[in-house]
């Protein structure tokens, strides 16, 4: 048995580092561990984009943007690469134009809708063709999702005295006490559990009876593009105001749905929404596809990376267009909620299902099951 910690964190994803931080600047002695050499799963596969303006009003989108606040003070004192780049939302018809509008008027929170020209202007992605308008958003920032792990990690290290075992798989949770697969055990008077796998395999009677759905997604990044061609704010269309949340209030997206629904059957069926981001080393990510399922086969479907493109072409054009990388990403999701916090034992909480917005969410949501000792309602 190690010497006693404070708080012990299972998974050294960005809700277990999220969740190490908040103990941290508070004093605690941290303890995370993880399964593998580094972070692999989820927090790596994603676009990087910190999303305030995909979260509906009220607690989720105030959460983002606290987590927005906690991103920059990282920037600063770890070194984390950040990006204040905002994001434009293109339309290009009529009703995809008003849905914009509703939204702008019943979210506030300084969103401005745009006409063409003033979109192009702070694109030089986007295309003129057919563009009825565009929705301006000042929050969104973007991460280098594959450098920004072992950042804050190091800088946790560093600054707050947070240990970090890694290549440690959990076989049992007990109040009070971690057991590990080498026959090691550690103590803690709190006890997090944030990784995917490990809830699969410690709590599975838990994840199956809160619904934990696991999603899985397709995405793929360009070349870096020539001469420090930068892409301005991240990029996305119709499609995503079918998808996100925020939108969900707005009066005329139903009627948006059934026309996407008649109009883009293969889109809506591969729960296809396009968006673009770029961080510092000049490649373009660009995504993604939904499907949900208990189990996924482990292919990719190259039919999906072609109607992702063909979207994507119809309101961005890129100078470097050469796909450089591929891959799969998975997520667990919970349906009608945006977060799993459980508590199935004293002292031990699980963390979890933040349904693929973990870079926009987690250090606010942390922060609250800290502070709080719950996520604010």
């Amino acid at each position: 048995m190690s010497e006693p910690h404070d708080i012990l964190i299972i998974g050294a994803g960005i809700v277990g580092l999220a969740l190490a931080r908040s103990h941290a600047v508070r004093g605690r002695r941290v303890l995370v561990v993880d399964r593998e050499d580094r972070a692999v799963g989820a927090t790596i596969r994603n676009f990087g984009l910190v999303w305030p303006v995909g979260q509906p009003p009220g607690v989720r989108f105030r959460r983002a943007c606290h987590s927005a606040r906690i991103w920059q003070e990282m920037a600063r004192e770890a070194g984390v690469e950040l990006h204040l780049t905002g994001s434009l939302t293109l339309a290009h018809s009529d009703l995809e134009l008003r849905v914009l509008r509703e939204f702008g008027e019943g979210f506030g929170q300084g969103v401005e809708v745009l006409g063409p020209e003033e979109a192009c202007r702070l694109s030089p992605a986007v295309r003129p063709e057919n563009l009825a308008g565009a929705l301006f958003s000042p929050h969104e920032h973007t991460v280098n999702p594959r450098t920004a792990p072992a950042a804050i990690a190091a800088w946790l290290a560093r600054a707050a005295g947070v240990e970090f075992r890694f290549g440690a798989v959990a076989t049992k949770v007990e109040p009070g006490v971690v057991t590990f697969a080498d026959g090691t055990r550690a103590a803690a008077t709190q006890i997090f559990v944030c990784s995917g796998p490990d809830l699969r395999t410690l709590f599975p009677r838990e994840l199956a009876a809160a619904g934990v759905t696991v999603c899985k997604l397709q995405m793929l990044r360009t070349a870096p593009q020539p001469a420090g061609w930068k892409l301005g704010p991240a990029l996305c269309a119709g499609l995503t105001m079918a998808h996100y949340d925020s939108f969900g209030f707005c009066p005329s997206l139903p009627e948006l749905r059934r026309h996407f629904e008649a109009t883009r059957p293969s889109e809506t069926h591969g729960g296809i929404h396009v968006l673009v981001s770029q961080n510092g080393d000049g490649g373009l990510t660009l995504g993604d596809t939904h499907e949900y399922g208990a189990t996924h086969d482990p292919f990719q479907r190259e039919e999906l990376d072609r109607l992702v493109l063909a979207y994507l072409d119809g309101f961005a054009r890129i100078p470097e267009r050469r796909i450089a990388e591929h891959w799969t990403g998975y997520y667990p999701k919970l349906s009608g909620r945006s977060e799993l916090v459980l508590n199935p034992m004293p002292g031990v909480t699980l963390v979890n299902a933040l349904g693929g917005a973990g870079m926009t969410l987690s250090f606010g949501l942390a922060e609250e099951i800290v502070a709080v000792g719950a996520p604010l309602s």
